[in-house]
């Protein structure tokens, strides 16, 4: 989707297509991607830029993958399909994923531009990385990648 136009607007856009094509699972999937932008607009009495859709967009991926990995353990295959679907149609509002290269090099720049060493350098390290991988990286792998590094 293009850069320019802010996520909350390509997701009503998509809904909007997704009710001419009446396509009902996409159409309930953006739907509950809407209502969780509501949610924390009105908890948090704020407007919801791209950075903080981002975050709810990969958080709400995140949940979706750990419960289709546990209908996959209950052998409930058919609801892990669910889970699998709406993980697809969240994911197409995120950047493009990064190749396991591409976070290794951002997780290098990173060591460099802080200057710290051992485990005392993961949150900072974490906090520099954050803005840059996040809705484009699984940040618990990234947070795996950084503690092989710092040699915990």
């Amino acid at each position: 989707m293009s850069e320019t136009i802010p996520l909350a607007e390509q997701v009503k856009a998509a809904m909007k297509a997704a009710m001419r094509a009446r396509d009902r699972e996409t159409l309930a999937t953006i739907r509950l991607i809407q209502a969780e932008f509501k949610r924390v607009e009105v908890d948090e009495r704020i407007e919801i830029d791209d950075a903080r859709a981002l975050v709810i967009m990969d958080r709400m991926v995140k949940q979706r993958r750990d419960s289709s990995a546990q209908y996959r353990d209950a052998n409930r295959p058919e609801l892990a399909a669910v889970e699998d679907a709406e993980i697809a149609t969240i994911q197409s509002f995120l950047p493009a994923q990064l190749s396991s290269e591409e976070i290794d090099v951002l997780i290098n720049e990173a060591l460099l531009d802080i200057g710290a060493q051992g485990m005392a350098a993961m949150g900072p390290l974490m906090v520099k990385l954050k803005p840059k991988l996040q809705g484009r990286a699984d940040m618990g792998d990234v947070s795996q990648r950084v503690k092989a590094r710092l040699g915990a």
